[in-house]
């Protein structure tokens, strides 16, 4: 498995895109975040599935029972995205997942299902928060997990090293 880290608004999500561009002849399991914004401000956040599901996930004006920051989460809405986006289907040829998040954290399908993931044999592409602990530590410290930093000088690079490294799998 292949884990993509670094700091917020550094890339990670554009790495997992410019990917699935790359692979869309690929049966793509997984999903990537995007952010809402209202003016400038961010808002909340979008996960959209390669299967075409969207659902917000978390949102400034979300009830604040679970929450990230400022960010109410929606629990609910992730296990959905889970089941809809993350299948242990032997027709899926790969999975990026676009985040190993907190608030992805918050939800025990998403955890277990990735567990799963990890051993299922299918090459997996996922970024991951650069601060966490609890699962976010776990992941990172996994013997099978090789992670990639981010940065604004080798961004640009990545997708492509990303692909080279698939096509080794």
């Amino acid at each position: 498995m292949l884990l993509i880290t670094g700091m917020p608004g550094v890339g990670k999500t554009t790495i997992i895109g410019k990917v699935a561009e790359q692979l869309r002849n690929k049966r793509i399991g997984g999903f990537y975040t995007r952010e809402i914004r209202k003016g400038r401000e961010r808002c909340g956040f979008l996960l959209e599935t390669f299967d075409g599901l969207q659902k917000t996930i978390a949102h400034i004006d979300f009830p604040h029972v679970h929450r990230v920051g400022k960010y109410g989460v929606d629990i609910a809405g992730i296990d959905a995205a889970v089941t809809s986006a993350l299948p242990l289907d032997a027709d899926v040829d790969l999975y990026l997942v676009d985040e190993i998040g907190k608030m992805e954290c918050l939800s025990a399908s998403f955890i277990t299902t990735m567990e799963k993931l990890f051993v299922c044999g299918k090459p997996l592409v996922a970024t991951i928060s650069k601060e966490g602990s609890g699962f976010i530590e776990q992941v990172k410290h996994r013997p099978d997990a090789l992670l990639w930093e981010v940065t604004h000088a080798n961004r640009d690079k990545l997708p492509q090293q990303v692909l080279h490294w698939l096509s080794t799998q």
